[in-house]
């Protein structure tokens, strides 16, 4: 599992910055991120766009399922076209304890975009809706930093 100082350790030493976008997440993974050290240096920030349409309109999201791996990825893609920044991470999801829009609770799509490589991951995550918070910020830390590891440092 990363932790925020591992992404700004990394981000820091390679002149590499970071932005989210987050609907299930509710802003606590920019939250995370910002109390790491020395954030103002590599966090360009984050968007926290909880419903459909802010996805839709600030994110370019498409006319698909927001639960879904394709409006993951435009939301990674948007944040990162908005922000400027290298690594781009977005979290959607139910986080319960009900369905919705045909996703079970704890249903959660990850995605990561930078300039290099794009993709996605999808979890079932169990547990009440603060655990299922809980994990998926945990794995789009570990998405930022695989996405961090995939660019090359630099070079000002």
């Amino acid at each position: 599992m990363t932790t925020p100082s591992e992404i700004a350790e990394f981000a820091r030493e390679h002149g590499l910055t970071v932005a989210v976008a987050e609907s299930l997440t509710g802003g606590n993974l920019a939250a995370a991120l910002s109390a790491a050290p020395d954030s103002a240096e590599w966090f360009r920030g984050g968007v926290v766009a909880y419903s459909a349409q802010v996805k839709r309109e600030v994110l370019g999201v498409p006319d698909v399922p927001v639960v879904s791996e394709i409006a993951a990825r435009a939301m990674a893609d948007g944040v990162r076209a908005l922000t400027g920044a290298d690594v781009a991470v977005a979290t959607t999801g139910v986080g319960g304890p009900g369905a919705q829009d045909g996703e079970p609770a704890g249903s959660v799509w990850c995605a990561v975009s930078t300039p290099v490589a794009e993709w996605a991951v999808h979890n079932d995550f169990a547990g009440p809706p603060e655990q299922v918070l809980d994990q998926a910020i945990s794995c789009a830390l570990d998405l930022a930093f695989a996405g961090l590891r995939k660019q090359p440092a630099a070079t000002s």
